[in-house]
């Protein structure tokens, strides 16, 4: 596994180590303080079946006291985290986010949605709570700890029997831990797919009715929900058996220890307040096998927790992209593929919770292309054409450098991509692809991601060219109008154009269209062919297209076929001397 250690969980922590110093102190503080009054309210009991009254009324003024700093301390902790533990959270998310935007689109399509948002938002949650507990939860063990020591030291009958029920509690705590795991992982596995097919749901929701995926989607996720409720039920139930077990022996043991205290009052062998400490801190064995279960535990949640975020730093995995050092001032837009080979890989990973790593298995492979080699020229509009899965897709993510080649070379002016920095690869490529992703912002907002030193008129240009300008104007709001959730709120057509206008005031000098028009009707797609041929002459424009019709003006058409290609120029003369290609647009317009 090759890890970037840059990641390091301490370094969160330690930015802040003044106030988790402090935080930690006040706890200990409050811990001492619920000992104190413990051991102050049996002497006090003590003096008044003595008669010493005033003695009594002064040791509950002290018990005030230490009630009030208790309580304070216990503010302070509970600001303290409220303030600290979001800074921690938020800077861990931002350094897995980044590390998110490092990552190649192979990495992202061999996983699902629910593996990222684990990774990047809900484990770190988990660490910094889990964290907070530990610090509480130790509190209590040695609050505990220190107590049943002192009534231990008061009789030896009642320390064998303390001895007794911690060894009983401590070895069914160590089985319960056992089954925990096992049964906690195979919950959390139902949980991602229920979490997974959620998204998926809400995403595609229009694709769902559209296509009466309803009800079938529905047995799906009760499905998945069943099995989540199965595998909960029996991690709860089991837990349960053995929480119930544990607390019944306790129990019964803490009434035996009570009986034992009375008859050695009976006798005189124990004064009242020392039977007073007892009966008040006989439940302590079940605090502190509950604590020392409740640790173990946390520090499994932490680790697994860390192995997860830990992991999307493995190159095995979660492979990052790779950027050369060559800087270019200007870029002219020609590209060339030579002897291209490319192979897509399927994988299938696993977290595995005993190894605290992914387990990565092969599953298979499809060879794409093999020796692919043709030449683009500068500011020139091209197409690749051909049926589903013959590699036409595949081409731009190879050409944008998305996927890596296996062999041959990529070139842009002559250069590697691999040589390339990622400012100048970046900077080359505009993509506009079947579903392009609208931001919940307005319109205005969405363009000034591309360019947030666009101006107003800029903006008004890119409009136009993707016309676009006229629709924004009849809005009441105009470009600062807001469009919902993934663009929710405007047409199929006004999404292609408005990604469109984005990439425009990139001002990019290679603008690539994957299958921009396949989703639309035949109004839209006249719209955006008009935006797409408006850019002739300006920009390399490079199209994937399913439907013929739309790239008839195109000035190269490569026609492929199984990752081949089987014929280029221009649509007429393929049109004249291609049949598969003829073929396929009669189809088209039958």
């Amino acid at each position: 596994m090759k890890n970037n250690k840059k990641f390091n969980l301490k370094k969160y922590f330690a930015k802040h180590k003044i106030a988790i110093t402090f935080y930690v102190l006040l706890y200990i503080i409050a811990g001492a303080g619920s000992v104190l009054n413990t051991i102050l309210f049996a002497d006090a009991v003590e003096k008044i079946t003595t008669g010493l009254y005033m003695q009594a009324i002064n040791v509950g003024l002290i018990c005030m006291a230490v009630v009030l700093l208790k309580r304070l301390c216990w503010y302070g902790t509970g600001l303290i985290y409220n303030k600290y533990s979001v800074k921690i959270m938020a800077s861990i998310n931002a350094d897995l986010s980044k590390q998110a935007f490092k990552l190649n689109s192979k990495t992202y399509s061999d996983h699902d949605t629910g593996t990222f948002v684990q990774r990047i938002v809900t484990d770190p949650e988990r660490v910094v709570e889990k964290f907070a507990d530990m610090i509480d939860i130790i509190t209590d063990i040695i609050t505990a700890v220190i107590m049943l020591t002192y009534i231990s030291t008061l009789s030896w009958v009642i320390a064998l029997m303390v001895i007794a029920m911690v060894a009983i509690g401590v070895v069914l705590e160590m089985f319960r831990m056992k089954a925990k795991r096992k049964n906690r992982h195979t919950m959390h596995q139902a949980h991602d797919k229920i979490h997974s097919l959620t998204t998926e749901i809400v995403r595609s929701e229009k694709d769902i009715k559209s296509l009466g995926l309803e009800d079938r989607l529905a047995k799906v996720s009760g499905k998945n929900y069943d099995n989540y409720r199965k595998a909960t039920f029996k991690h709860s139930t089991v837990d349960m058996n053995f929480w119930s077990l544990r607390s019944l022996i306790i129990e019964i043991m803490g009434i035996a220890m009570l009986v034992v205290a009375i008859n050695l009052m009976d006798k005189n062998l124990m004064v009242l307040s020392s039977f007073m400490l007892i009966y008040s801190n006989h439940e302590r064995t079940y605090s502190l096998i509950w604590g020392l279960g409740n640790i173990f535990a946390s520090i499994v949640d932490i680790r697994v927790s860390c192995a997860r975020m830990f992991s999307l730093f493995d190159e095995d995995e979660f492979v990052t992209e790779k950027f050369g050092s060559l800087y270019l001032e200007k870029v002219e837009g020609n590209v060339e593929f030579k002897d291209v080979s490319f192979t897509f890989k399927d994988y299938e990973f696993k977290f595995n919770t005993k190894t605290k790593k992914t387990d990565k298995k092969f599953i298979g492979e499809k060879q794409i292309f093999e020796n692919l080699s043709f030449k683009i020229p500068k500011n020139k509009t091209i197409a690749f054409v051909g049926k589903s899965g013959s590699g036409k897709s595949t081409i731009l993510n190879l050409m944008s450098k998305m996927y890596d080649v296996d062999d041959g070379e990529v070139l842009i002016d002559g250069h590697n991509i691999k040589t390339l920095d990622k400012q100048t690869l970046r900077g080359t490529f505009s993509l506009v692809n079947q579903f392009p992703y609208i931001f919940d912002m307005t319109i205005k907002e969405n363009l000034l991601l591309a360019n947030d030193n666009a101006t107003d008129d800029e903006i008004s240009t890119v409009l136009e060219k993707a016309y676009l300008k006229d629709f924004v104007n009849s809005l009441p709001n105009g470009v600062d109008t807001k469009v919902g959730e993934s663009g929710i709120k405007l047409s199929g057509g006004q999404k292609q154009r408005l990604a469109i206008a984005r990439a425009l005031l990139r001002n990019s000098p290679i603008i690539l269209f994957d299958e921009s028009t396949s989703s639309l009707d035949n109004f839209a797609q006249n719209e955006v062919k008009k935006s797409i041929d408006g850019l002739k002459g300006t920009s390399t424009i490079v199209i994937v297209a399913h439907r013929l019709s739309t790239i008839k003006d195109a000035d190269l058409i490569f026609f492929l076929d199984e990752g081949k290609i089987i014929g280029k120029g221009t649509f007429d003369e393929l049109f004249a001397s291609n049949e598969k290609f003829k073929n396929m647009f009669l189809a088209e317009n039958v």
